[in-house]
């Protein structure tokens, strides 16, 4: 049950990193893509407003998709 549930999770982390269209700029080049995640982990460690930053951007982004597919 735990393995399913952490499986669900990671697939869920992918398809954010695909959704917010990483994987189209980096070309789908893993290296590009982890490195690229490291530098946002050291700049959250840096900079302990800028998580409340993305955070706000993200929730501004999921209402907006949200919005987008509601029907009318």
């Amino acid at each position: 049950m735990q393995r399913r549930e952490r499986t669900r999770h990671l697939i869920e982390l992918g398809g954010l990193v695909q959704k917010a269209g990483l994987v189209d700029l980096a070309d789908d080049d893993r290296a590009t893509l982890y490195g690229a995640l490291l530098d946002l982990a050291a700049k959250a460690r840096e900079d302990g407003n800028i998580l409340a930053l993305w955070k706000r951007r993200g929730h501004r982004a999921f209402d907006a998709e949200a919005e987008l597919s509601a029907p009318c």
